[in-house]
């Protein structure tokens, strides 16, 4: 479980295709406190540590992974927002996140206003459903509050404000019009979302 606050920022270090996919990672966490077989959200992405070294962490990245996250994300010198598992006892400053992606978003803007930056991101229908304006969201690995939602025939379009704080700290300064996210929808979301789904299917016990 993690909470979708970044503590560190990564950079693909080095690629390599053997059956499932090496990426090497450099990061700024001391490793000697990260356990091989431990949990790291990769921009999103719960992935198991591998291998390791004074700088740097190896995962492996399956087929079925690749084929749900947003394209471009293992590339060599790509940024990845990177947060380790939460422990008890941990603050929870953002949401629980599982480090799962539900679905690929693309932005469509991100421009300044004020002292920070609007980014709009589209959604498809299948993920429209479960965004909220003043809800929760996790783009690449980062817990957001969506400000606003409009629904069109294609899906929807949500809108975040990332503070000046946040884009220094996180990837997502680097937001620019085309780009594909990561998105995870608010657990409790999904949760409804399946209560509803049984209930109309008439599972539920009523009273």
């Amino acid at each position: 479980m993690f909470t979708g606050i970044v503590s560190d920022i990564g950079t693909i270090d080095s690629l390599d295709q053997r059956g499932d996919l090496r990426v090497k990672i450099t990061c700024g966490y001391a490793m000697d406190g990260v356990d091989l077989g431990a949990s790291i959200a990769c921009s999103g992405i719960c992935l198991t540590v591998v291998d390791k070294g004074a700088d740097w962490f190896a995962v492996d990245v399956s087929g079925e992974t690749i084929s749900c996250i947003a394209s471009g994300q293992f590339t060599a010198g790509r940024r990845l927002n990177l947060e380790r598992a939460l422990k008890v006892g941990d603050e929870l400053g953002g949401h629980i996140v599982t480090g799962h992606v539900d679905g690929v978003g693309e932005v469509v803007s991100a421009e300044a206003v004020g002292g920070s930056r609007e980014v709009v991101i589209r959604v498809s229908k299948d993920l429209a459903a479960f965004i909220a304006a003043k809800g929760s969201i996790t783009v690449d690995g980062v817990s957001l509050t969506v400000n606003a939602v409009t629904d069109d025939e294609e899906g929807a379009l949500f809108t975040l404000n990332i503070i000046p704080h946040t884009a220094q700290v996180t990837t997502l300064g680097e937001l620019d019009a085309g780009r594909a996210v990561n998105l995870e929808i608010d657990i409790l979301a999904r949760y409804l979302a399946r209560m509803e789904k049984v209930r109309s299917l008439g599972w539920a016990k009523t009273d």
